[in-house]
């Protein structure tokens, strides 16, 4: 009797033993959610880019740091010390892209801020994209950037899409052509909307000549 108490006993505290870790697999991660673009002016300012160019237009674009945190902080950052106000679309392809954001106006230069790393993603370059430039490393972009006219979608996963134009893609369509053009468009002033600096004073375009009878008449001769 007394060998099945203690037998009884020893059983219990088996029982009441903690029982040893068991290692426990996490559950795969789903897949990464991309926010959609939202069109309305009102919303998140703080993450729209407004681009007062020197063809008179204002091209807002909607920065999407879901999609690329690194470059989207990196456009606001040199939006804020004022890089890129002047600076040419040194590069613009009829029916490609536009591409600007190098203060040398080359293709050549960028900030004194370091290269990023890439931020690929499956975001299609469409009609009103905003991607960085880079060199042949996937991981050289630095402040140059391109807004692509058309479809380019041997681009995608290639380039990283950081954002998309949401009003005013016309005025990205009036940017003059040529690699570099003759007449080069440029920003004169970059902001960021939540700070809602006034849009720069344009230029005004001369007065066209008046033309007289006499720059119409043939020179007469002696």
């Amino acid at each position: 009797m007394l060998k099945n108490v203690f037998a009884i006993a020893a059983t219990l505290g088996l029982l009441s033993a903690p029982l040893p870790a068991i290692a426990q697999e996490e559950a795969p991660a789903g897949p990464r959610i991309y926010e959609s673009v939202n069109y309305d002016m009102t919303v998140d300012p703080e993450n729209i880019w407004l681009l007062d160019l020197s063809n008179g237009e204002r091209v807002a674009i909607r920065l999407m740091p879901n999609w690329a945190p690194n470059h989207v902080e990196r456009i606001k950052t040199l939006t804020r010390q004022g890089f890129y106000d002047g600076v040419i679309f040194h590069r613009v392809i009829e029916g490609f892209m536009a591409q600007g954001g190098d203060p040398t106006g080359t293709g050549q230069g960028g900030s004194e801020l370091p290269d990023l790393k890439a931020e690929f993603t499956p975001i299609p370059h469409i009609r009103g994209t905003v991607s960085m430039a880079r060199a042949n490393d996937e991981d050289s972009a630095n402040s140059q950037f391109f807004i692509v006219f058309y479809p380019r979608f041997s681009l995608d996963k290639r380039y990283t899409n950081l954002g998309r134009v949401i009003s005013n893609m016309a005025g990205v369509d009036a940017i003059n052509r040529g690699e570099p053009p003759a007449n080069p468009t440029r920003i004169v002033q970059a902001s960021i909307a939540a700070d809602n600096k006034p849009r720069p004073a344009m230029p005004e375009a001369e007065a066209p000549q008046d033309i007289t009878a006499d720059m119409l008449s043939a020179p007469i001769g002696n």
